[in-house]
Order: C-alpha cells, then structure tokens, then sequence
C-alpha cells in the first residue's frame, strides 16, 4: 500500500520542524528546501510547506487566495499518558485550544503547532 501523506500549511519551516521533532517525537525524511519538509512518525508523513515556498502546495490558487495556516481539520497522535504529555508540552510553553476532553472513546486536547494548524492528542479507554 502506498504510503499517506497529510500537508500542513506552516508559516516557518523551521519551526515547524523543531516543533513536531522536539515535541511530538516526528523523524525529519527530508528537507530540501527553505520552503519544504517532510517529517514522519509512525505510518503518518507530514509535508510541511510554506505559503509561496517555491513549491506547488504553497502557490496561490487562480482566483488569487493563497494557502494559508490554521483550520480545524487535524492530525491525531495517539498517546499513552494524556496528562504527562499534557504537562510536559505545557512546560515547553506549546499552545493548547481547549482543556481535556472525556468522550465514550477516551480523552483529547487540542495542541497548536507554531503556525496555529491543530493537532489532536487522544489516549483511548483501556478495556
């Protein structure tokens, strides 16, 4: 099966690497330019572009909007202890959208990366 890949529109590259590497545990594949990276963890490839970043994903579209950061549609990132990644992420001074939330099928919080594009952290219910 192909691999599947998610892209995240991001002010700074660099940051965005940092951040994802540093704080979500991502693994850098490649780096090409100032304006691209793809970082991985897992099955999950995340394709980091800047807005007119040299490539086609950060070009404006023809009736002139331009891609941009933010939005609600979300990676998510299963973790074993929600409240010890919560406080340590909280400790490195990332932004977080809401609280923790309790559903039927675990609990969730909402991180932003540095360019306010959300990622979900979820530790299911262990049955």
């Amino acid at each position: 099966m192909a691999a599947v890949s998610v892209r995240y529109i991001v002010d700074d590259v660099e940051a965005a690497i940092r951040f994802y590497t540093e704080r979500l545990g991502f693994k850098i594949v490649m780096h090409p330019s100032p304006g691209f990276a793809l970082v991985s963890r897992g099955d999950l490839r995340l394709l980091l572009s800047a807005p007119g970043g040299g490539g086609g994903a950060g070009q404006a579209m023809p009736d002139g909007r331009r891609p941009e950061p933010g939005g609600w549609n979300r990676i998510q990132i299963e973790v074993e202890d929600l409240a010890g990644t919560v406080t340590a992420l909280r400790q490195a001074g990332v932004r977080f959208r809401n609280e923790v939330v309790v559903g039927n099928g675990g609990k969730q919080i909402l991180v932003e990366d540095p360019a306010g594009n959300p990622v979900e952290l979820f530790e299911p219910v262990r049955r």
